[in-house]
């Protein structure tokens, strides 16, 4: 089912080339993450709204960004003709930037969403639901809210990939508790994803599972999200893929 039309260029999606190019400025901004969190993540955010209009219109779409944080996504959606509410479980991240929350913004859990069921055409995560201990509920609760015809939109860092165990890269393949309490001997604290209460092992095969278990959605894309377009034949590859396509990216189209 596709999106119904609405006024303006609602009707119209965009190309989007996921090149080499595109790739290389993407980890770029990657590398700056923690000094310079405004390159990386609106950077990220621009690329992704980029992306997404080459799947649905945006134009006047109701969008709902689950765990946007301070809302670089947000901004960037609503400068693209969305109307866009930010979902976030902690007020803190809300406030990251200038101390306050983005303009429309809920605090309420991924995993119970304060939306009504079938009440925004596009929902969004990008790399959130690493973060979560029960994935699959939060998955389930991206389609929930989305209405018929809608887009979820879900992207996620691999466990496996060199980056699986975000600052505590790359001790996380000797484990996950380890490389938290390398982290800790070496900094003096624990990491903000500390494994076990903030971040979790969450593979491709998991969620691939996951989708192909519901009959309430289309699958309409599974790539690699910040790799160039030729090498999205990896995620078809199990094991490969676990370590090779580093965010994976699963678009759906809601029955």
């Amino acid at each position: 089912m596709s999106t119904p039309p609405r006024s303006g260029t609602a009707g119209r999606t965009i190309p989007f080339r996921a090149t080499l190019g595109r790739s290389v400025r993407l980890f770029s901004a990657f590398r700056k993450e923690q000094t310079d969190p405004d390159l990386f993540y609106g950077t990220l955010a621009r690329d992704t709204v980029a992306q997404l209009r080459s799947y649905t219109p945006l134009d006047g779409a109701v969008v709902v960004d689950i765990g946007g944080g301070p809302g670089y996504f947000t901004d960037a959606l609503n400068a693209a003709g969305a109307r866009c509410v930010c979902v976030d479980a902690d007020a803190g991240e809300l406030r990251l930037r200038g101390g306050e929350a983005p303009g429309t913004a809920v605090l309420g859990s991924a995993l119970d969403m304060p939306v009504r069921t079938g009440s925004v055409d596009v929902c969004l995560s990008s790399n959130v639901l690493e973060h979560v201990p029960e994935p699959e509920r939060m998955a389930d609760e991206m389609v929930r809210v989305t209405r018929p015809g809608g887009l979820v939109y879900l992207s996620y860092t691999l466990w496996l990939c060199p980056w699986g165990g975000h600052e505590t890269s790359p001790w996380h393949y000797l484990g996950g508790h380890y490389a938290a309490r390398r982290f800790t001997r070496k900094n003096g604290r624990r990491p903000k994803n500390d494994f076990g209460c903030t971040m979790f092992a969450l593979s491709a095969s998991r969620m691939l599972a996951w989708s192909r278990d519901r009959d309430d959605v289309d699958v309409l894309d599974v790539l690699p999200r910040y790799l160039p377009g030729w090498m999205k034949p990896v995620v078809r590859v199990p094991g490969l893929r676990e370590v090779v396509t580093w965010n994976l990216l699963l678009v759906l189209r809601k029955h």
